[in-house]
């Protein structure tokens, strides 16, 4: 008989050390006034974002048999709660995307979100700040404010905005040794800051990221670049120790925007000959109905708990990681 691998995959010490964390996060909404909130797992709709892979099921509904989708975060059902009148909301939920394995990521995981009504992005940057800070219980350094453009021009001596597709995608080929010939522009600038850029954020504080790309806006309103004129995405990443650890926005209120995003994300997904994604209908009309101006921001809350008890991987953090679930 096959020995089967049953022991969990962080120590019993390590969970205790996790619980006693999650406790100081719920205390630092405690002090601020941020309801708790809890929204399911399944969903009419699933991401339609080209880089996160939902997965779904057929469940018995009091409809019938019907296809059901595992959030890949609980954004959707958490901006229906906003529009519904919840005010300043966080939430520790269980999310999934397929296929991702390895040491900072995994299948089923524990996302971080929160949403402010009226904050800016400016205000909550600030408060993602110092909850790192106060998961980490150090001050890991100051906070740095990194433009998207900068950050290319720095290390890759280019405009990610201007340079033209043929040498993005040989410059990208060459640096990830991969054929990048048929490569999406999104694609191959994404494969360059994980390569060359990210490695190198946050060794000496925390470093955010902000005025990316238009076309990776996702659910965030986009802004003018005072640079000149270009449509940027008014959203920001926060990194530390090389890691990715939060993907802020200032969020899409227009139900009309948000469709057209929606279907335009459904039709590369046909070009590229992936599977279409259900559309989360109800949050289109909860965005018709009203949702409140604000931001919001994910963090993945296992890689913070890694770095602050300073494991090589999130598996060493959480119960049983895949595979050893």
């Amino acid at each position: 008989m096959q020995e089967i691998d049953w022991q969990p995959t962080a120590t019993m010490t390590t969970l205790r050390e996790r619980a006693r964390l999650l406790a100081e996060v719920r205390a630092f909404f405690a002090e601020r006034g941020v309801l708790e909130v809890e929204t399911p797992v399944l969903g009419h709709g699933g991401s339609t974002d080209m880089h996160l892979a939902s997965l779904s099921l057929e469940a018995t509904t009091p409809a019938g048999r019907e296809r059901l989708w595992l959030q890949t975060s609980p954004e959707f059902h958490m901006k229906r709660l906003l529009a519904a009148g919840s005010g300043p909301i966080f939430q520790l939920a269980r999310s999934f995307r397929d296929g991702e394995v390895g040491g900072r990521h995994n299948i089923e995981f524990t996302m971080l979100e929160w949403y402010r009504p009226g904050f800016s992005l400016d205000n909550l940057i600030e408060e993602t700040a110092a909850l790192i800070r106060h998961v980490l219980g150090r001050d890991p350094g100051p906070l740095r404010r990194r433009r998207y453009r900068e950050l290319f021009r720095e290390a890759l001596g280019l405009d990610p905005f201007g340079v033209g597709l043929g040498e993005l995608r040989r410059l990208a080929g060459e640096r990830g040794a991969l054929d990048m010939g048929d490569a999406g522009r999104d694609d191959c600038l994404d494969l360059l800051m994980s390569l060359v850029i990210e490695p190198e954020l946050g060794r000496e504080g925390l470093d955010v990221v902000v005025d990316y790309s238009a076309s990776q806006a996702a659910l965030a309103r986009r802004h003018r670049d005072p640079e000149d004129g270009q449509w940027v995405a008014s959203r920001f990443e926060i990194y530390l120790a090389g890691l990715e650890l939060a993907n802020g926005y200032d969020e899409l209120t227009d139900a009309a925007e948000q469709r057209m995003r929606f279907a335009e994300d459904n039709a590369a997904r046909r070009r590229l000959g992936f599977s279409e994604v259900d559309v989360d209908r109800h949050l289109l009309a909860a965005l018709e109905h009203g949702m409140p101006a604000g931001s919001g921001v994910a963090l993945g809350i296992d890689r913070l708990i890694q770095l602050a008890l300073g494991r090589a991987s999130v598996a060493e953090v959480m119960a049983f990681a895949t595979p050893n679930c």
